[in-house]
């Protein structure tokens, strides 16, 4: 069976994709913008990045072995490979190929994703370690968080201090979720 959004088209996977654009609009209060990291270079952050835990999209919400790869495009912007299995270690495998655009050339951390055209999803680097092992990815709105790592499984209390940064960030412990993800 073919991906959702290419079955019903670019336009039919904006309109099933609109409402979740539009939660931003609803009566919630603000919250005060997120700090992003300092400086991120560009060059480390290429690569792969297993998601160790994520608030998930609903694309994401039955994902193993979730994988996001970075490369950078001799035009400045970033080719994304999001890959996952739907289901199940054994499920098929899903993926979808946003492209990102770096929106503050200064310290590099703050991104637009677009995944269908023009709509530019806000893509922020909230932290990174200083070697390039983790980094937590998320949005103003405190609706999705990506927490990353080098290799596909970190010890308990990396990952423990990780979801502490981001509750200090104002997101929610409750709605983080650990993906599945295989030890090598």
């Amino acid at each position: 069976m073919a991906d959702p959004i290419r079955r019903v088209g670019r336009f039919g996977a904006l309109l099933l994709l609109l409402p979740g654009f539009l939660t931003g609009c609803s009566t919630m209060p603000a919250k005060a913008p997120l700090e992003t990291a300092r400086s991120v270079d560009l060059q480390r952050f290429m690569g792969d990045w297993y998601i160790i835990a994520s608030i998930p999209t609903f694309i994401e919400k039955e994902a193993y072995a979730a994988v996001e790869s970075y490369a950078l495009n001799p035009d400045g912007t970033v080719a994304t490979t999001f890959t996952f299995r739907k289901g199940g270690f054994d499920g098929p495998q899903k993926r979808y190929t946003p492209k990102g655009f770096i929106v503050d050339t200064t310290t590099n951390a703050t991104w637009g994703m677009r995944f269908i055209w023009p709509i530019k999803a806000e893509y922020l680097i909230l932290d990174i370690a200083p070697d390039y092992s983790t980094t937590i990815i998320g949005r103003n709105k405190r609706d999705y968080l990506w927490i990353m790592a080098r290799m596909p499984v970190l010890p308990d209390d990396q990952y423990a201090a990780l979801v502490r940064k981001a509750v200090a960030l104002g997101y929610d412990a409750s709605l983080i979720r650990k993906v599945p993800q295989r030890a090598p």
